[in-house]
């Protein structure tokens, strides 16, 4: 392909792109480059441009399609430079800004999310837009319109119980050299968390005394914004723990401090509510606020009186909800419901550790400049797996045997579901595997595998047989290494690979802890193959867990599920009626009879509680 290369680079970003572009096109301007070049190799030029990316790099990249015509494909740094179709704009304005011009010192009628000073409203929006746009690249899929709309409110809502005078206290002042800055406000001196509800069990609080103003929401989407708000930080340590709900964390909160400024930190939040709609409508003309959060505080006296009433009773959202007297039905929806609750989760958390790093002016130019989709470029995966893939082919005569193979690979890239492989040992699975990924264009996969042993003799076969030159990387709790043109590199930083091989409990961490809820969004990138699946059947939790994992790469839309389930011993029952997986593999064969209920129904009391 002929492209073109254009950059309106400023100071230091000037040189550091012109040597770049200079390696790879001619430059036929000061500011202008133009080559023919094949797609690996504009990737590694996008590649080289992320990698010394700052707030003064500008380009943009057009295929030339014809005489009269050409297409923007990508730009990287400062969009603003360029309009919707890559042009570079010959006239300016002064616009207005909308925000205050913001000092490192903070303002008394202010709120603040953090000690970087970034105003609660101005971050609450970046959490609530950038979570949805988060959600939808990953699901990709117009089904959970609905969903996104969820990720955006509680996006919006997470952090409204910093809204506590306790923690507007803490946060504005100068921030000590031993702080340590987790999203909470730090216990020192007399103050305890003991008797007191942190910031997310507020965040649930107001939103339980003003749901019922959400008439446009409908429960289920009220239920996830609920477990979103109380779960985006892991429950915490009380000696006495009897902080069961949203009312006893009312009572502790009025006792703290008293019911007139309980009043104000609830009209505080329909303040900053508005405000983050004003910033909504601005940025993108985005009115789920204003639709789904009419919230207003004219009679909260009643208000409370509801809440009182109707929340006495009700404990906190849980983490997993399963009973062991669930039927297969209710079953399956559960699991669905748990993996919608995971990724919007994961969604909000990771952005709003994205948010969280930048500077308060950082923060508001992002906004101002309506810059924020930026922040995600990150996300992207740029890979040259897909030339590895390619020489596979090469490597095997073209025998009865290899074209069987290429003809069941064809078959499972064909399927518009999640993809179910079955066959004895010895019939070339791998191989399947990686000429089924090939056809998927696959830029990234993991390899799930039930132990440890499974791990190292894949690494093993991809690394000498099939894939030597690529990025394979080995990701367990004792071997963390990367083979990378033959050479074993330790500790690289976690999915980094063109090719993961890693345990299943290593992407389990991702819906049952905290600390690595982000790594869901990377195995939702990803093509990915469980390998010897039927051994998580048989496991306690295991079971239910992985069925989360399915149901959430089920979300996709249909032939980009990019998921492949191998097998010599396939569970069809199990596939069928808990995975809702119905690949031609299991239509082949008769269905075997249910062994899997007994060992969900025997462990599924463990997430009750």
């Amino acid at each position: 392909m002929i492209v073109t290369f254009i950059s309106q680079c400023e100071k230091k970003a000037i040189p550091r792109t012109r040597r770049v572009l200079d390696a790879f096109a001619d430059r036929i301007g000061d500011n202008t480059w133009q080559t023919v070049i094949t797609e690996e190799g504009l990737i590694a030029v996008k590649k080289l441009l992320r990698k010394t990316v700052t707030k003064s790099t500008a380009v943009s990249c057009h295929w030339i399609r014809g005489r009269r015509r050409s297409e923007l494909l990508w730009v990287v740094g400062n969009r603003n430079k360029f309009n919707a179709q890559g042009i570079v704009p010959v006239n300016s304005t002064q616009k207005e800004v909308f925000m205050d011009v913001m000092t490192m010192k903070a303002k008394k009628d202010e709120f603040y999310a953090n000690t970087q000073l970034q105003p609660l409203a101005e971050h609450s929006f970046a959490i609530g837009y950038l979570a949805q746009q988060l959600f939808k690249k990953v699901v990709d899929n117009d089904e959970y319109e609905n969903l996104s709309k969820v990720a955006f409110l509680a996006g919006c809502l997470h952090d409204l119980g910093k809204l506590d005078p306790h923690f507007q206290d803490w946060v504005k002042k100068a921030k000590q050299s031993d702080d340590i800055d987790d999203g909470q406000h730090i216990e020192k001196g007399k103050f305890s968390f003991d008797k007191h509800p942190r910031h997310n069990e507020i965040s649930l609080l107001i939103f339980n005394l003003l749901e019922q103003q959400c008439n446009s929401l409908n429960n289920r989407q009220k239920e996830s914004i609920q477990h979103i708000l109380y779960w985006h930080h892991a429950k915490p340590y009380r000696q006495n723990d009897d902080f069961i709900g949203s009312y006893k964390a009312y009572e502790y909160l009025i006792k703290n401090i008293n019911t007139e400024q309980f009043s104000i930190l609830v009209k505080n939040g329909t303040h900053i509510l508005r405000r983050i709609n004003g910033i909504a409508q601005h940025f993108n003309e985005i009115d789920l606020i204003e639709k789904h959060l009419p919230w207003n505080d004219e009679d909260l006296t009643t208000l409370i009186e509801n809440f009182e009433y109707s929340f006495k009773s009700r404990n906190f959202p849980e983490f997993k909800s399963y009973a062991s007297t669930d039927s297969t039905d209710v079953l399956t929806g559960k699991t669905q419901t748990n993996a919608h609750h995971n990724l919007l989760r994961a969604c909000v958390i990771s952005t709003d550790r994205l948010i969280s790093k930048l500077s308060a002016q950082d923060l508001m130019d992002y906004i101002a400049e309506k810059r924020l989709d930026e922040l995600l470029d990150d996300q992207e995966i740029l890979s040259d797996l897909a030339e590895h893939l390619k020489n596979i082919v090469h490597k095997f005569p073209n025998s009865e045997r290899t074209q069987k193979q290429n003809q069941v690979a064809q078959e499972l890239a064909d399927l518009r579901d999640i993809a179910v492989l079955a066959g004895p040992a010895g019939c070339g699975k791998t191989k399947i595997a990686l000429e089924w990924a090939r056809l998927k264009d696959a830029k990234k996969i993991i390899w799930v595998c039930p132990r440890v042993q499974v791990c190292q003799g894949i690494f093993e076969e991809l690394t000498q047989d099939y894939l030597p030159d690529a990025k394979v990387e080995i990701l367990t709790g004792e071997f963390k290494y990367i083979n990378e043109n033959g050479k074993i590199k330790n500790e690289p930083a976690p999915f980094s690979g063109d090719v993961v091989v890693t345990t299943i409990d290593q992407i389990l961490g991702s819906i049952v802890s905290h600390t690595n809820v982000n790594s869901l969004l990377p195995f939702m990138d990803a093509h990915v193959v469980f390998d010897e699946y039927h051994e998580y059947i048989g496991m306690e939790i295991f079971n239910l867990l992985f069925a989360e994992l399915i149901a959430n790469k089920n979300m996709r839309k249909r032939y980009e599920k990019n998921t492949l389930l191998v097998s010599a011993t396939p569970h069809y029952y199990y596939l069928g009626n808990i995975l809702n997986v119905h690949g031609f593999v299991a239509q082949r064969f008769e269905i075997q009879s249910p062994l899997i209920e007994p060992n969900l129904r025997r462990n599924l009391g463990k997430w009750s509680t």
